[in-house]
C-alpha cells in the first residue's frame, strides 16, 4: 500500500482539527441520475462522497470508473480537507471518519496514520443515504425524453429515416417544407445534417425566418465559440440527432444495423435554450413529420441530390395519433429557391467578408516556396478505378484513414505537374512536413490591380500553409472546375487528394497519364470558414517604409 509522503502529512497536520464526524462512501452511479453529477459522467461509474455529519454539507464529490481503487477515495478525502466544496466551507481535518465498508476502513487507517483521525465502521450512513435518496427522487421526477404513448412510434420513425440516409444525397442547404397544419403548428422547414459524415440528424424549424437567421448568424459569427453557441441556442426548431454507438459502419457512412445508432430528440428555442425532452403535442408533430418524410424519401429521394433539387411535392395521409378514426394529411415539398438562396448566402460570405482580412504581420503562416516555378496547378478528378490504380502504381502514396463512400464515382484532386526532378524534390519536401493534411480555397485580393482571386492552399501536417495556385474569379473555366470540386467533396464526405506528376512541358501537360503521376497524397478539404484566414490581401512592400 502506498502511503502519504512526509511533506503531505506535515501539510495536513497544519490544518485545524474540528470535532466533527465525516461520512465517506462510494456508490454505483446509476443511469437514472448520472447527469445529476456531471453531464459527461460515465453512467457505469461510481460516485465518491465525503460529507460533514455535523454541519450536514458535502465537502467533496468525485465520479470515478468502477475499477478505480481505494486510492480514489483518499484523493477525494484530501480535497475535502484542503479544498472543500462550497464557498462557506473552510479547510479542516476531521476528528473522526465513518465508513460502511471494512476494507475501506482498514485502508484508510493505514493511509491516515499519524494524522490523529479515527476511522470507524458503521453499518449505515444516514446522511449519505439521504443525499442519494434525494438524487434518486429528483431523477424519478424528471419527465421522460419522449412521452410513453409516442416513444415506440417515434423510435421506429427515426430508424426509418436512418435507413433512408437522406444525408448521402442532400446537404443542409436543401430544404424541405413539411406542411402539418396540426395543433398550433403550420409548416416545418427541414434541414438535413450529415453529408460530410460528421453528425447525422434532422432539424425542423418552426419558421423559415428562423432557419435563415441561424445560417446568417453562423456565417457572420467570429471564430469565438461563444458566438457559435449563441447562434445555436437562438434557433427555433425541433431536432433529431443520430448518435453512433459503435464502429458498425459500412463504407458509405451509414449504419450496418440500427443497433449501431441511438436517436436523440429535443427542442431548441431562443427563450428556452436546448431542451432534450419532447412533450406530447411536440412529439406528435415530430412523429407525423418523420413519417411523412420517410414516405417522401421512399418515393423521391433517388431523384434528388446536391446538384439536382427540382420542385417536387408529395401528400401523405396518416391516422391522427389522438383520434385514430380520423385522418391527417401531410404535404412534403422541396424548396429549390430557398436552397439557392442559402447557397448564395454562403458564397457571398466567403467572398465578401472583409471584416476578417488578415493583417500583414500574420502572413508568415502562408508559404510560397513549396511549389516549383512554372508548375501547373489544376483542379481535376479521378474515377474510382483510376484512384485505385494510382494507389498501387505511385512511387509515393499517403493514404487517408477512411475509405471514400461507395457512391462517390469520382475523387477530387489538385494536380501539380512539373518536371521529373522538381516533382521528386516537391514530394521529398512534402514528406519532410509530415505530408498533406488538407486542401482549401481561400479568397484573395490584389487591391492595386483591382482583381480578386481564388487561392488554392495546401495545409501540411506540421501546420504550415502553402500557396499552390492562384485562379482569377473572372475565369469561367476555373469557376466551373471549382463548382465541380465542391460537389465532388460533398460526395466523398470531404475527402480529396493532391497528385504530383511529371511532364509539364510535353504532350501530357494538363492531362498526365498514370505513368506520369509520381505521388498521391490523400487528405481532406477545408472550407475558407474552417480555415479562418479571411480575405488575403496583397500588400505593397513599399508600404513598409
Amino acid at each position: 500500500m502506498t502511503g502519504l509522503t512526509p511533506s503531505t502529512r506535515r501539510r495536513l497536520k497544519q490544518l485545524r482539527q474540528v470535532p466533527n464526524v465525516w461520512e465517506g462512501d462510494r456508490r454505483p452511479l446509476v443511469p437514472e441520475f448520472a447527469s445529476t453529477f456531471d453531464t459527461d459522467s460515465d453512467p457505469q461509474g461510481e460516485c465518491i462522497l465525503w460529507v460533514d455529519g455535523v454541519e450536514e454539507v458535502v465537502r467533496a464529490m468525485d465520479v470515478v470508473p468502477p475499477e478505480a481503487g481505494h486510492e480514489a477515495i483518499v484523493r477525494t478525502l484530501l480535497r475535502a480537507m484542503e479544498n472543500p466544496h462550497g464557498s462557506n466551507a473552510r479547510p479542516a481535518r476531521p476528528q473522526k471518519i465513518l465508513v460502511r465498508d471494512r476494507e475501506i476502513q482498514f485502508f484508510l487507517r493505514g493511509v491516515l496514520q499519524g494524522l490523529d483521525i479515527a476511522v470507524d465502521y458503521v453499518s449505515e450512513l444516514p446522511l449519505i443515504e439521504d443525499i442519494f435518496q434525494g438524487l434518486q427522487d429528483v431523477a424519478n421526477n424528471r419527465p421522460p425524453q419522449l412521452p410513453p404513448e409516442q416513444a415506440e412510434a417515434l423510435l421506429t420513425a427515426a430508424y426509418d429515416i436512418w435507413q433512408d440516409a437522406p444525408w448521402e444525397l442532400l446537404d443542409e442547404e436543401k430544404i424541405l417544407a413539411v406542411e402539418l397544419s396540426y395543433g398550433d403548428l403550420g409548416t416545418l422547414y427541414v434541414s438535413i445534417l450529415g453529408m460530410l459524415g460528421m453528425e447525422f440528424g434532422i432539424l425542423m424549424y418552426r419558421s423559415l425566418d428562423s432557419l435563415k437567421q441561424f445560417r446568417q448568424r453562423v456565417l457572420s459569427a467570429d471564430d469565438a465559440s461563444s458566438d457559435l453557441e449563441r447562434a445555436f441556442l437562438e434557433q427555433d426548431c425541433f431536432f433529431i440527432t443520430f448518435d453512433q454507438l459503435d464502429a458498425l459502419l459500412n463504407s458509405n457512412g451509414s449504419s450496418a444495423g440500427t443497433e449501431a445508432m441511438q436517436p436523440t430528440f429535443g427542442n431548441l428555442h431562443p427563450l428556452e435554450g436546448m431542451r432534450p425532452v419532447l412533450y406530447e403535442e411536440e412529439a406528435i408533430a415530430v412523429l407525423l413529420a418523420l413519417k411523412a418524410l420517410h414516405e417522401f424519401f421512399d418515393q423521391h429521394l433517388d431523384a434528388l441530390d446536391e446538384e439536382v433539387f427540382p420542385a417536387i411535392q408529395g401528400q401523405y395521409p396518416f391516422p391522427d395519433p389522438r383520434h385514430p378514426d380520423k385522418q391527417v394529411s401531410i404535404t412534403v415539398t422541396t424548396l429549390p429557391e430557398v436552397a439557392a438562396e442559402l447557397y448564395e448566402m454562403a458564397i457571398d460570405d466567403n467572398l465578401d467578408d472583409d471584416d476578417d482580412e488578415l493583417e500583414i504581420d500574420l502572413l508568415p503562416v502562408l508559404r510560397y516556396d513549396l511549389i516549383p516555378d512554372n508548375a501547373l496547378c489544376k483542379l481535376d478528378a479521378l474515377p474510382r478505378e483510376g484512384l485505385e490504380s494510382l494507389r498501387h502504381s505511385a512511387k509515393y502514396h499517403q493514404p487517408f484513414d477512411t475509405e471514400i463512400p461507395t457512391k462517390a464515382e469520382q475523387y477530387p484532386i489538385v494536380l501539380i505537374q512539373t518536371s521529373r526532378p522538381k516533382a521528386l524534390l516537391l514530394i521529398e519536401e512534402l514528406q519532410k512536413t509530415g505530408g498533406l493534411e488538407a486542401i482549401c480555397f481561400n479568397p484573395g485580393e490584389d487591391p492595386f490591380a483591382e482583381e480578386r482571386y481564388d487561392l488554392c492552399l495546401l495545409k501540411t501536417q506540421n501546420g504550415d500553409l502553402h500557396l499552390s495556385g492562384e485562379f482569377s474569379e473572372d475565369d469561367p473555366a476555373h469557376a466551373a472546375a471549382r463548382r465541380q470540386w465542391d460537389q465532388l467533396c460533398k460526395k466523398t464526405k470531404g475527402q480529396c487528394g493532391l497528385v504530383v506528376a511529371m511532364g509539364a512541358t510535353g504532350s501530357s501537360r494538363g492531362n498526365p497519364g498514370l505513368k506520369n503521376m509520381l505521388a498521391l497524397f490523400e487528405g481532406r478539404s477545408l472550407s475558407a470558414k474552417e480555415l479562418g484566414l479571411g480575405l488575403l490581401e496583397l500588400v505593397n512592400p513599399l508600404d513598409e517604409f
